[in-house]
């Protein structure tokens, strides 16, 4: 089981960008389940999980209140070594994810790579997709990356040390500083990535003049089994009027969502008598109480 997914956060587009992603990244990617939760305070919410190649995403329709931006983006790593038409398809998925999209860094070469660019989709999900170099540790395909920025700026290398604190099976990986001669301040990172529950994330320092920050757009969703392992993960809140339904805030401005497998399965069960109770019963929470979202789920007083 994949511990920590990714959660997208549009107005109404989820389903819509879930069959999007999936038929741009082709392979074993699909739709594996979609919902809807009743009677929230954004109205009927659409909510969709997704793979793409092997990788768990969730998405959910409910509102325009957050908006995604690259301070959480998506690195997809086409390792040689594993491909022999890398470079083709790398270039096929960059033409299908620039349909409607924009640019950030185009797609050329880099001293850092023979191919790399970086592009915002039509839905303002943000993928860097990069020609690796085969040697050393491999990495998976699929790496979300956290950009530091505004007030985080410098804050990366601390951020990577709290979370592997927290989080087990964790390690650092490459560790790649700013040279001098870029003039950032000292300890800011170029670019870094470890690994938490077994999978791997990538962190920098956003040099440069930064509009956006960490928001709720995309949060990262921690499957938990018991409530000892929502205690535990909980630790990581920070700013306790951001703690609502599950949701929380670390000190970086990153959003969490420590929830439950058992609330997971439920979702889908397909059973819409038993998804209401569930919902009703989170929505009046902070941190989730197990013991009163299984009553509920049971329809028990």
């Amino acid at each position: 089981m994949q511990k920590i997914i990714p959660h997208l956060w549009f107005a109404t587009q989820a389903k819509e960008a879930a069959a999007f992603y999936v038929s741009a990244f082709g392979g074993d990617s699909k739709v594996t389940h979609s919902s809807v939760l009743k009677n929230t305070p954004s109205g009927d919410c659409d909510i969709v999980s997704f793979d793409l190649r092997g990788y768990s995403f969730m998405a959910i329709s409910a509102g325009p209140y957050f908006k995604i931006n690259p301070s959480i983006s998506f690195m997809l790593n086409f390792d040689p070594s594993m491909d022999k038409d890398v470079r083709k398809n790398l270039d096929a998925l960059w033409e299908k994810l620039s349909d409607g999209g924009t640019p950030l860094m185009p797609l050329q070469k880099y001293d850092f790579s023979e191919r790399y660019g970086w592009i915002k989709d039509k839905y303002g999900v943000t993928w860097q997709l990069i020609l690796t170099n085969p040697s050393g540790e491999p990495r998976p395909f699929i790496i979300p990356s956290l950009m530091f920025t505004q007030d985080g700026f410098g804050k990366a290398n601390e951020a990577i040390d709290l979370y592997t604190s927290i989080f087990k099976n964790s390690k650092r990986g490459t560790t790649a500083p700013y040279p001098p001669a870029m003039k950032q301040k000292p300890g800011t990172l170029m670019f870094a990535d470890f690994m938490l529950e077994g999978q791997w994330f990538a962190a920098m320092d956003g040099a440069g003049e930064h509009k956006f920050a960490f928001n709720e757009a995309i949060s990262l969703l921690v499957q938990c089994d018991t409530q000892e392992e929502i205690d535990h993960y909980w630790k990581l809140s920070a700013v306790p009027e951001a703690e609502q339904c599950g949701w929380l805030k670390d000190k970086y401005g990153v959003s969490w969502q420590v929830t439950s497998v058992m609330l997971q399965d439920i979702m889908k069960s397909g059973d819409q008598d038993k998804v209401n109770r569930i919902t009703q019963a989170f929505l009046k929470m902070k941190k989730f109480d197990l013991a009163t979202l299984k009553k509920a789920a049971e329809n028990m007083k």
